[in-house]
């Protein structure tokens, strides 16, 4: 069976990586005593074999050379390119004859051999030692071993082997790489599915996840299918819902006219009275939600519109042209700091409808003074509108002033007029341009929104 037919591919994944990880540290560091076992009862070179053997024929030659303390050149030669090499003869008892100052390295070397039981060389760190070469002179058994004082290239593992902090240091990072990119290759289109999964709560529902996320064969794969045919299903949803609130608002316009074109023809012929006044006003005000309902679902079907890089001041001159004059023909003051020089991407027209409604809403509700001011940080451009009004009292209701039809049961609110559109008209708009709105009580006393476009 293939494993891309398995179940839960992803802890197969999970398993085998960190499975494969820990064996292959574990085998790195358990094979170094293996290796140096190996490389301790290691045979002698043919070269030192030789050398020994020469030795071992001189000393039959000349027997003499083992009881006399005089002669002592035939163990401290100068061979292998003119390196010092010294013998050591030992005799039945294990015992050295030849010399009466031994090294710690001989010795150990000497238990070594005896336990490898075949004539061995080894590599210490300032000298290799080699041997031994048993041989008989009149009756008696002697083993000859030899040793060259200069420094000899070691085996790369005797290093980790002598060092095992280090050992253990390089396995901890070594397997935290290979954890690492085990981590990045689940981690990559994780977090590539949360940023669609960010677009799309944001309100860009046409959002998907990448190809190189959906192509793969495990379940990170499947769930970025699924999460673009939930994407898929979402937008045509929400799109049918705008379209079915145009259509309906279009049709309501009809029978509307009519009503006004008949309200208007009695008016003409003087049959007039209280009733009919009222069913005029009636009239108008479901004449005037109807464009605000038509206005919300045009700007939401418009979220994708390309947008161009332009001068917000200049976007929205008209806009603060006539909040100016109506804020003049209530007594009241409009504060304007909005620097020539910001840029934005930005869809203008529904940019301009946004502010135009915030505007109107704090002139509407302030005592003396509105005031809208834009300021650039590095990433994103603040636009803030600020008034002296009483604010809303309530929290819940700052965090629901932006939903359609939503109207706070605040001192803002009395006998305000509207349907609650307005609002959500202008937060509709910012979520076009990928920003954010929030309304906040000012201090002492009014309300600001704050408006975060993106540069």
């Amino acid at each position: 069976m293939k494993i891309s037919s398995l179940p839960n591919r992803i802890f197969i994944k999970l398993l085998l990586s960190f499975w494969l990880c820990s064996s292959l540290i574990i085998a790195i560091v358990g094979l170094l005593p293996l290796l140096q076992q190996n490389h301790d009862q290691a045979p002698i070179p043919p070269h030192l074999q030789g050398l020994l053997e020469r030795v071992v024929e001189h000393l039959q030659e000349h027997p003499e050379l083992l009881t006399t303390k005089r002669d002592k050149r035939w163990h401290r030669l100068k061979e292998m390119g003119n390196k010092p090499v010294r013998f050591y003869v030992a005799d039945e008892q294990g015992q050295l004859i030849n010399n009466q100052r031994v090294s710690r390295g001989i010795r150990r070397f000497m238990l070594m051999a005896d336990e490898a039981g075949h004539p061995i060389s080894h590599q210490f760190k300032s000298e290799l030692l080699f041997g031994p070469e048993p041989f008989e002179i009149k009756g008696k058994r002697y083993t000859l071993y030899g040793r060259l004082a200069e420094m000899h290239p070691r085996p790369w593992f005797f290093f980790f082997a002598e060092n095992i902090a280090l050992t253990l240091t390089l396995a901890i990072l070594l397997s935290g790489l290979l954890c690492g990119l085990l981590a990045w290759h689940l981690g990559k289109p994780l977090r590539a599915l949360k940023q669609s999964a960010e677009a799309v709560a944001s309100g860009d529902l046409s959002h998907r996840a990448d190809a190189s996320t959906t192509a793969r064969k495990d379940e990170i794969g499947q769930l970025a299918q699924s999460f673009n045919a939930m994407a898929d299903a979402i937008e045509s949803m929400v799109n049918s819902q705008q379209r079915l609130i145009s259509d309906i608002s279009h049709e309501l316009r009809t029978p509307l006219t009519r009503l006004q074109l008949a309200l208007a023809l009695t008016r003409k012929k003087g049959q007039t009275s209280t009733e009919i006044e009222r069913i005029g006003y009636e009239a108008e005000q479901l004449e005037a939600m109807i464009a605000e309902l038509l206005e919300l679902s045009r700007v939401k079907l418009d979220i994708h519109e390309h947008k161009h890089k332009l001068s917000l001041a200049e976007t929205l001159g008209q806009v603060l042209d006539d909040a100016e004059f109506e804020a003049e023909q209530q007594q009241k003051s409009l504060l304007i700091d909005i620097d020539d020089s910001l840029m934005l991407m930005l869809n203008p027209r529904p940019l301009a409808r946004a502010v135009e409604n915030l505007l109107r809403n704090a002139i509407r509700y302030a005592e003396r003074e509105v005031s809208i001011r834009a300021y650039a940080e590095p990433e994103r451009v603040i636009l803030s509108i600020r008034d002296d009004g009483p604010g809303i009292d309530n929290e819940a209701d700052l965090q629901a002033i932006f939903e359609p039809f939503y109207r706070p049961q605040s001192a803002r609110e009395r006998e305000s007029g509207g349907w609650g559109l307005g609002l959500a008209i202008a937060k509709a708009a910012i979520q076009a341009h990928q920003g954010q709105i929030v309304a906040n009580n000012a201090t002492p006393h009014g309300l600001e929104v704050i408006i975060r476009l993106p540069r």
